[in-house]
């Protein structure tokens, strides 16, 4: 009778995966980005050659990671006047429909996303709107496209000189930024945009610049801005920054701030609703670069932030280098390879997150039918927990957000039944036990 038992359970596992696996066969062009995790990519500093191809060589170790969606930081050439450091920045364009040389050929970069699809990937790059270096092309052939100061000069972007901002009031420069978003859609088959300070742009170039740029295909919209701070972006982006988040969970750790200000602040993001979602994150070239590694930040509680990142309702980002993880503040101006030693040793902790995200509906990011609970717990002081639910599936999620080791017990009408730990395996029948053990740097990510 046991071994009946067995083969039932294993086969009502087998139909599961298959059922999961047809369902993603089948879902409109834009649902992938509800069970999607984002990568974002440094190809500089990724490998010694610095190269589109020698990245290609890190794919399949990435696909097996579960990694979904690559982003790539701006690949166009970098302006060389007033270019800061031996390298410049990506973030300064001397061109919007052309490759940058130092990563290879615009065939290099077809490749990439040919074989980035064949394995399964999804792939955005980031798109740099608000402003250009000093010498773009259009400063020589289109200087109206740009804002002057008062003696007629370029207007330097706020507190960068390397760059200077475009004017949106200039529909001829609209339409030409439109066609070169549609270039690299038309061009590369790329999936969609990671749009650089979204919210200096005025909201209605990209409620003008979506619908036309898909006219080619559905893509992927996500804004470098906090929809807390800039509610109006929500409504064209699929997906939004969470920086509001990123700098009080920053304060909360260094502060010893009260942890219920962290989930007050989560009330809030929740109450934005579906209509887009939240990228959540612990470290990006920006802050890795200028503010610290994550353990810098973070401390302790760097894992489960990462842990919440990825089961909490939005998207998650991670940075080249995290699945080392990576221990150094990268040099964002000129060549500073990230320290691979081989020895991946967080790979498999974000596999399990991705895995169980892009397979468990009560994961899904942005889905209405996916709801958020946080829990009751007897260390509310120390300890975020939450249920999501979308229907028979649930996911448990305890964290220790303390610098302690902690006890404590779950007693909650919103948890019941039995949960499997999708780390260790252990199972847990609320009917039974309540109670949990976390270290310090502790997490606990439970299945239903």
């Amino acid at each position: 009778m046991k071994k009946l038992v067995i083969l039932a359970i294993v086969a009502l596992g087998i139909i599961s995966c298959t059922t999961q696996k047809a369902n993603k066969k089948m879902e409109s062009p834009s649902e992938w980005k509800r069970h999607t995790n984002i990568y974002e990519v440094n190809v500089r500093q990724y490998t010694k050659e610095g190269t589109f191809r020698a990245f290609e060589k890190e794919m399949p170790r990435l696909r097996a990671m579960g990694v979904e969606t690559l982003w790539f930081m701006p690949i166009t050439p970098i302006a060389t006047e007033k270019m800061k450091g031996p390298m410049g920045s990506p973030y300064a364009a001397a061109d919007y429909t052309s490759i940058n040389p130092e990563l290879g050929t615009m065939e290099d970069f077809k490749h990439l996303v040919d074989e980035a699809h064949r394995l399964g990937f999804k792939v955005i790059i980031d798109w740099v709107a608000n402003h250009t270096g000093w010498n773009h092309i259009w400063t020589k052939t289109n200087p109206e496209f740009y804002l002057h100061d008062p003696d007629g000069s370029f207007h330097i972007a706020s507190g960068m000189d390397d760059i200077i901002e475009l004017d949106y009031s200039n529909q001829n420069m609209r339409n030409q930024m439109i066609e070169a978003m549609k270039f690299w859609v038309r061009e590369a088959n790329i999936d969609g945009f990671r749009c650089d300070l979204a919210s200096w742009v005025e909201v209605d170039f990209w409620e003008e610049a979506r619908p036309k740029v898909e006219t080619l295909k559905p893509l992927f919209w996500l804004g470098e801005f906090d929809e807390l701070e800039n509610p109006e972006y929500g409504k064209v982006f699929d997906a939004s920054y969470t920086w509001t988040w990123m700098h009080k969970t920053e304060k909360y750790y260094k502060n010893n701030l009260p942890l219920q200000e962290l989930k007050d602040l989560l009330k809030k993001y929740t109450a934005i609703g579906d209509h887009s979602m939240r990228a959540w994150f612990t470290t990006n070239h920006d802050e890795n670069s200028w503010n610290g590694t994550e353990y810098e930040k973070y401390g302790v509680i760097a894992k489960p932030l990462a842990v919440f990142s990825v089961t909490w309702n939005g998207v998650p980002l991670i940075y080249s280098g995290q699945e080392l993880p990576n221990m150094k503040r990268l040099e964002f101006f000129e060549k500073d390879v990230i320290a691979w030693n081989g020895n991946y040793e967080m790979a498999d902790f974000y596999k399990t997150l991705f895995n169980l995200k892009s397979n468990n509906p009560a994961l899904r990011g942005g889905d209405p039918a996916a709801s958020t609970q946080l829990l009751k717990t007897s260390a509310d002081d120390k300890v975020l927990a939450y249920v999501r639910k979308n229907g028979k599936d649930e996911v448990l999620t305890v964290l220790n957000f303390s610098k302690e080791a902690v006890s404590f017990t779950i007693d909650d009408e919103n948890v019941s039944g039995i949960f499997k730990n999708v780390f260790s395996g252990p199972v847990k029948d609320f009917a039974q036990d309540k109670s949990f053990y976390l270290p310090v740097g502790g997490y606990a990510v439970m299945e239903k």
